[in-house]
């Protein structure tokens, strides 16, 4: 899960909050750190706005048992990032479920960076 500059390092943070039980909780924090333009398509292929993902993620329950590997970021312009990886669920089952992911990070005015779009593959 080594990134390889400080950007990366950042947003490979960032990505990390957003999977814990703290951020995934509580609006403010989400409001933190997603764009409110933002939008998702997710693993099942069904397409999220900003307040379909807040939404649903301050009303998860349980152990999030995902984690990252193959992290990567690269700067799209001077204010735009991509960030790709590897997510991996291991469900109640003990079955693994494995996701390409990529994410559209803007830095915005105020200096935070914000997840403005997030889309899931899955993949074997």
């Amino acid at each position: 899960m080594s990134a390889a500059s400080p950007l990366a390092d950042h947003l490979l943070a960032l990505e990390l909050a957003l999977q814990s039980r703290e951020v995934r909780g509580s609006e403010q924090k989400l409001r933190e750190l997603l764009s409110p333009e933002f939008r998702e398509f997710g693993r099942s292929g069904l397409a999220y706005t900003f307040d379909d993902i807040v939404t649903r993620l301050v009303a998860e329950t349980g152990p999030n048992n995902t984690s990252i590997s193959d992290f990567s970021a690269e700067m799209l312009s001077d204010t735009i990032a991509l960030a790709t990886y590897r997510g991996t669920r291991i469900d109640d089952d003990d079955s693994k479920l494995f996701t390409n992911r990529s994410s559209i990070w803007r830095l915005d005015a105020d200096g935070r960076w914000r997840m403005v779009f997030h889309q899931g593959t899955a993949t074997a």
